[in-house]
């Protein structure tokens, strides 16, 4: 193959970097006769930073021209979780008091539903009295549809008391972040940049919501054009952490997180890209799952970047989880990347999918810089994860910063592609830190692009095949810092809140860009009383396994 041009010495770094401030300062309309927002030193300094990390892997032996293994192979080393089951008394983990009056969780709120104890237009008045009295402090919502949801809700119930009864979700009340498709609503994916055309239907997922009977309570704040980490969004105004309000909510599925652990909702769909569903459930304490690339269509709902982009819930249990991805899960003919294999009963399972795993720990030597209070709660949890699985040990993954490195790349030229059109005709549309994270995608070498994308089945195979060959289930922190405060994370400065941005995804990004499912759960509480997550991470199509270890270990 070609190999790429190695500008890596002092002297050709500092032409190419003069070339490229040249022309960036002169061709002030480079950007299709729009003026760039950014800044010519950052637009060098980003786009090198790219190139750079496509030839240092490329160089490190990953062939853009390597053919992936045969993929039936990887399908044959998923779990056969038809183990004899074994009893688990019903519990879970509570990090905080749960709101007075709040069922503790979904599936509780369901067998509440079927018994009889209460009714969907009881739990649907209380998400709207709870989700309008959050709504100053937390913002987590952008519209609360109280009486579409009450008229949903009496019809639901309607519907049981006639005997028809759709499942475990019929009558419970949910929200979601606002970048999918519901029909007759303009979402508004965070930003004032699209234009407002209501949906002429559902998105996938949300339709069999729908399908599966829940209460649809309003839509959910997140960040500016599904487009980081922290909350922060200057159009809708920053979403504040349920726990904390003066710490991050994580994002960009910021709404989600927050209205879950406030009692507002029972369950919400996110969407991740480099961490969107982990990082909002970690910091609030919740379940997130980013599941396998395709397994959840992604029909109707806004993208981030096309080859990474995945649905998913975050909820308050593992149970609650496994209910969710059962409705949603499955092949859908309007997502040619979703996934034709056949969705498990994930509740039935979670008592059994997990036995006889092999648990393999990431070295903490590789989660850079992990708070040292971090590492201290990942260890007690491993320790815990002893007494019930077997726990091969500590494992290396050589190709962990690379992953994150080419899943950066991927990120920024797609969403560049996907926004090229919005930024040439509306510009001022979008706050400067989105478009600055944004518009060096622009400027990136296809052939880099390309390289990216075309590794990846061979690091995913060396995954499998390394850090996985004795293992069925691999740990590590989901965040390795404390709950950033709001303040050092606003994504408007400059300096070192582009460090503590960097941190929040330094051990997500890298499984996006793997495609493998991965699933956070609580562990603990840093110094401040903050959650800590740990990351359950899988081969693909093992989500029955990742949620059943976690839900065992919720009740250890």
């Amino acid at each position: 193959m070609t190999t790429p041009p190695n500008i890596d010495t002092p002297a050709e770094r500092e032409a190419i970097t003069q070339a490229m401030t040249q022309y960036f300062a002169i061709s002030t309309k480079h950007l299709h006769d729009v003026p760039s927002r950014t800044e010519p030193a950052v637009l060098v300094s980003e786009v090198e930073r790219l190139n750079a990390a496509v030839r240092a892997s490329v160089r490190d032996g990953m062939s853009p021209f390597w053919q992936p293994a045969d993929h039936s192979r990887v399908q044959a080393q998923n779990e056969d979780p038809s183990n004899k089951a074994h009893s688990a008394k019903d519990g879970r983990v509570s990090l905080r008091p749960e709101p007075a009056g709040t069922p503790l969780t979904l599936a509780q709120a369901a067998r509440q539903l079927q018994s009889g104890e209460v009714s969907a237009e009881t739990l649907t008045a209380h998400a709207i009295e709870r989700a309008t009295e959050c709504q100053p402090e937390l913002n987590a919502f952008i519209e609360i549809w109280a009486d579409k949801a009450m008229a949903q809700a009496r019809a639901l119930d309607l519907e049981r008391d006639r005997g028809h009864v759709r499942g475990l979700l019929h009558g419970i009340p949910l929200a979601h972040k606002d970048c999918f498709e519901i029909e007759g609503h303009a979402a508004t994916i965070g930003s004032k940049a699209r234009p407002a055309v209501p949906a002429h239907r559902d998105a996938r997922a949300i339709h069999l919501l729908n399908e599966a009977g829940s209460v649809t309570v309003g839509t959910l704040n997140m960040n500016e054009m599904v487009a980081g980490p922290t909350g922060q969004n200057p159009i809708f105004g920053d979403c504040c952490n349920a726990l904390e309000p003066s710490r991050i909510a994580g994002g960009s599925s910021s709404g989600s997180g927050a209205a879950v652990a406030a009692g507002a909702v029972f369950a919400s769909l996110g969407s991740d890209t480099g961490g969107s569903i982990r990082l909002p459930a970690s910091v609030h304490g919740l379940y997130g799952l980013k599941p396998t690339y395709g397994r959840i269509s992604r029909d109707g709902c806004f993208p981030r970047a096309f080859s990474l982009d995945c649905v998913g819930p975050l909820t308050r249990t593992a149970e609650d989880c496994a209910i969710v991805l059962r409705a949603v899960a499955g092949h859908d003919d309007d997502d040619p990347s979703s996934m034709n294999a056949v969705v498990p009963d994930y509740p039935a399972l979670l008592d059994v999918a997990a036995e006889k795993s092999r648990v393999a720990v990431l070295g903490l030597s590789q989660a850079d810089q992990c708070d040292p209070e971090i590492a201290s709660v990942f260890r007690e949890f491993i320790a815990r994860a002893e007494r019930l699985f077997g726990v091969v040990g500590e494992v290396a993954f050589a190709q962990l910063s690379a992953c994150y490195a080419m899943g950066d790349v991927i990120s920024k030229v797609e969403a560049a592609t996907l926004h090229s059109q919005w930024m040439r005709t509306n510009p001022q549309a979008y706050s400067q830190a989105v478009y600055s994270r944004t518009e060096p995608g622009l400027h990136m070498p296809a052939a880099r692009y390309l390289e990216a994308t075309m590794v990846r089945a061979q690091v995913l195979s060396e995954f499998l095949s390394g850090p996985m060959s004795d293992a069925d289930i691999l740990l590590c922190p989901t965040i390795p810092i404390p709950v950033p405060l709001r303040a050092d994370a606003d994504m408007e400065k400059k300096g070192s809140v582009f460090n503590v941005v960097a941190a929040l995804t330094r051990l997500t990004r890298p499984f996006s860009y793997l495609g493998v499912p991965v699933l956070t759960m609580p562990i603990g509480l840093d110094k401040y009383g903050m959650p800590v997550g740990v990351q359950v991470i899988g081969r693909p199509l093992s989500e029955a396994r990742l949620l059943s270890f976690a839900h065992q270990m919720s009740l250890a």
